[in-house]
């Protein structure tokens, strides 16, 4: 068994063991997607959401967007944050275990939980409230890894940035609470002022929940959506490698 490999199957019972983050992470999108799935009328073809349901073409996108914002901006950086604060990272860099295997550890966890949620989520609302799958997959698929990929660009540079989970948490929940505001979670993107729907398009939280939103309604993404979340993986990404300090 490799290092990677046992260092992530450690860091997943550590996920699990921790009651807290799996009920946030599976409870907060499931019940966004039930509380609203049982409402009447979300399930019926609304002129004002392209003649789609606004269940599939609004709520099942958010529960998404939003399951990987919460990854992505609060539980991944907060979990370095504190390793880096308890000297876990300073005494793996003095290891022959190097500390970037503990991270990309800690993003595999991520990153699984959230493939386990999205399947959740497309299947609790299939299966309970008659939601159809993505009408464009492939574009959905596209918009979901790319998506991830810059929303945890973003927690990576917060990861580098932070010197303890606390301030992590803080610095997270200050970008995660402003991006819904600002991405069409709060108010869907079609109500808010032009300005604002561009502002949506390019923050990487309301970039991949509008291009959800496409795709599961068949359509394509914009190529500005796509693109955003591109730049942001890439200069976050690139930022956090240079200022990412072990201690």
């Amino acid at each position: 068994m490799s290092v990677l490999t046992k260092l992530t199957t450690a860091e997943a019972k550590v996920f699990l063991r921790d009651p807290g983050a799996p009920a946030i992470v599976v409870g907060i999108p499931l019940a966004l997607l039930l509380v609203f799935g049982l409402l009447p009328g979300v399930n019926e073809p609304d002129p004002e959401f392209g003649g789609h349901s606004v269940l599939a073409t609004l709520i099942a996108p958010m529960a998404i967007t939003i399951l990987l914002a919460m990854l992505a901006l609060t539980l991944f950086p907060t979990a370095m944050g504190t390793y880096r604060e308890k000297g876990l990272l300073k005494r793996l860099s003095a290891s022959p275990v190097s500390p970037s295997l503990l991270l990309a550890a800690q993003l595999l966890v991520n990153l699984a939980a959230a493939v386990v949620v999205v399947a959740l989520i497309a299947g609790v609302g299939g299966l309970a409230l008659g939601i159809p799958l993505p009408g464009n997959p492939g574009g959905f698929l596209l918009s979901l890894v790319l998506g991830a990929v810059a929303l945890f660009s973003v927690g990576l540079l917060v990861a580098a940035l932070a010197p303890t989970g606390r301030a992590a948490s803080g610095i997270g929940s200050a970008l995660f609470f402003p991006m819904l505001a600002l991405g069409g979670v709060w108010v869907p993107k079609e109500k808010l002022p032009v300005f604002l729907q561009h502002v949506a398009d390019v923050l990487p939280l309301g970039g991949t929940l509008n291009a959800l939103r496409a795709t599961w309604a068949g359509d394509a993404p914009e190529l500005l959506q796509l693109g955003a979340m591109a730049v942001f993986a890439v200069v976050c990404s690139t930022i956090a490698a240079r200022v990412f300090r072990w201690e």
